[in-house]
């Protein structure tokens, strides 16, 4: 009695930076599924993240313009909040130092009123002495006071400057999240459905197929990695193809890769089935 013997699907590894040209080339993609099937479902997921990028394109770049904005806001609060810190310290300095000020001037009252009851040169001379120290302190005071006040004056008018500043950035970033918010309200339940629709078309696709599908797709500025054949052309590069390469495209029966650009080519009649 005859027994049949159970082949199994040896599934080759994923080579990473793998392209559809080296699938091409490939003989074996470790699956029983056809490759008019294979090509169907790459299609498919091509269809699904084109409009997954169109929704990020609606969105363009008002993320990084609201994440911008937002460092910006976060950096003139801290610049704000220094002002304000320094403006309040040289305030309290020159506070102080007109106390310090009015302080050595009653020493010099006192110590003049005793320089004149004096009774010998050394005390005389002791209280002179105390009586310059003090006036020199009043100097010194006057020109901290004097310069303390010229930095305040330059800090409040940072400070009105960069309050004006926060308060148009403030206005801008209510705009773009508002803008923003409003995009990704209209489109988000379409991009929940349309993520959820690309990942189950991924885990139904070869891994190796998938991995070139990705990389291709990284690569190119408009992310089409998979196009038809338009005009007896590449649908992505517009370069001509041979009559016998657009059969081979159209039979469906192996992966056929543009020589110019790397993309794979389907037949035009998956655009029919959309």
């Amino acid at each position: 009695m005859a027994t049949s013997k159970k082949t199994n699907t040896v599934i080759p590894p994923v080579v990473e930076g793998e392209t559809f040209t080296s699938l091409q080339i490939a003989k074996d993609l470790g699956s029983d599924v056809s490759m008019e099937t294979k090509l169907r479902l790459l299609y498919r997921l091509q269809q699904t993240d084109t409009r997954i990028d169109k929704i990020y394109l609606l969105r363009g770049e008002l993320p990084l313009e609201v994440q911008d904005l937002e460092d910006e806001i976060e950096g003139l609060n801290t610049r704000i909040a220094h002002l304000e810190k320094d403006i309040k310290d040289g305030e309290a300095f020159i506070a102080q130092k007109k106390i310090d000020i009015e302080s050595s001037k009653a020493l010099i009252e006192k110590y003049e009123a005793q320089r004149n009851n004096v009774k010998n040169n050394r005390e005389y001379d002791s209280l002179s002495k105390e009586i310059e120290f003090q006036s020199l302190e009043i100097e010194l005071a006057e020109k901290k006071i004097n310069d303390t006040g010229k930095q305040l004056v330059e800090k409040k008018n940072a400070l009105v400057e960069a309050t004006a500043v926060l308060e148009g950035r403030s206005v801008d970033l209510d705009n773009k999240r508002k803008e923003l918010e409003t995009i990704i309200e209209e489109t988000q339940k379409e991009e929940e459905m349309l993520l959820k629709q690309s990942e189950e078309l991924q885990a139904q696709i070869e891994p190796r197929m998938l991995n070139a599908y990705k990389k291709v797709r990284s690569n190119l500025r408009n992310k089409m990695a998979v196009v038809t054949v338009k005009r007896d052309a590449c649908g992505g590069c517009f370069n001509k193809i041979p009559p016998q390469r657009q059969l081979d495209i159209a039979l469906s029966k192996k992966i056929i890769v543009c020589e110019y650009c790397g993309r794979i080519l389907i037949s035009p009649e998956f655009e029919n089935e959309q």
